[in-house]
């Protein structure tokens, strides 16, 4: 008897990181439920190059900040697809102008906190039972480089002291669901750029990168393909790990002469 295929959850898919490992796990044999917050439009694009793989593919609107938006798009998934075995938190508010933390209003440090830790943990806390009652699945969360490490990040105070609650979850989640057969990792992605995000390693390994100390930029495949393996039937012994996949590159600039020189985003900057 065939086994059935396997059903991913993916957050802030409809465009970058998350689409690429939309597509590459719709390739390995998994169904998919494309979550977007405006990008309706890419989103259904996405979901008729999957069904053309042979996968089914579902988008589902919902902001993942938004506590009603989470329990609605976890249980449109089901609806859809019967279950979730995979849940990749790629979604994440992220706010790119530099800022000291007094200069935020507290709306977004409100917004930063729900997307970024809140709502990862509130997903999880959902679709946990499904796993377990099925022992197997596989959580993925999102951070920045470091993110292990607890540094500070000037200017970027409450997106850091997000992904950083977030590390410590990770590994205690990782622990405590182990034994039902459920694996949590989080992947630190590096400064992947714009276009990059949806590009193959091959489209830029030509190309020089004077940032990175690997010497080529990153792409969206650097990360799809991490986060394949993971997810992968025998990679269950992989657990409470937060994986740095940078190219060596540390995100968190030195001060020099009291300025801060820290540009470096996050892969789930943006929530599609």
């Amino acid at each position: 008897m065939k086994e059935p295929r396997r059903a991913a959850l993916i957050t802030g898919s409809a465009k970058g990181l998350g689409r690429m490992t939309a597509l590459l796990l719709a390739e390995r044999g998994f169904d998919i439920v494309i979550n977007y917050m405006h990008s309706e439009a890419e989103a259904e694009a996405l979901c008729q190059h999957i069904q053309g793989l042979g996968a089914r593919c579902y988008a589902v609107q919902a902001d993942i900040s938004r506590p009603a938006d989470r329990d609605r798009l976890v249980a449109e998934a089901i609806d859809r697809l019967g279950h979730i075995d995979v849940l990749i938190n790629n979604a994440g508010p992220f706010i790119r102008e530099r800022r000291l933390f007094r200069e935020y209003e507290a709306s977004e440090i409100e917004g930063l906190m729900q997307g970024n830790l809140i709502g990862v943990m509130h997903l999880d806390h959902l679709v946990i039972p499904l796993m377990r009652k099925h022992q197997w699945g596989r959580i993925i969360h999102f951070g920045f480089g470091h993110a292990a490490e607890a540094r500070g990040w000037p200017h970027r105070a409450v997106y850091a002291a997000a992904k950083v609650g977030l590390v410590s979850f990770t590994k205690t989640l990782a622990v405590e669901e182990a034994g039902g057969g459920i694996t949590v990792n989080m992947i630190c992605p590096g400064d992947i750029r714009g276009a990059n995000k949806e590009k193959l390693i091959a489209e830029v390994e030509h190309l020089q990168d004077d940032e990175s100390p690997r010497g080529r930029p990153g792409t969206g495949e650097d990360i799809a393909r991490v986060i394949a393996f993971l997810c992968e039937e025998r990679s269950d012994f992989l657990t409470g790990n937060i994986i740095d996949v940078s190219g060596g590159l540390d995100p968190i600039r030195a001060m020099v002469g009291g300025t801060v020189h820290s540009g470096a985003a996050a892969g789930s900057a943006a929530t599609s």
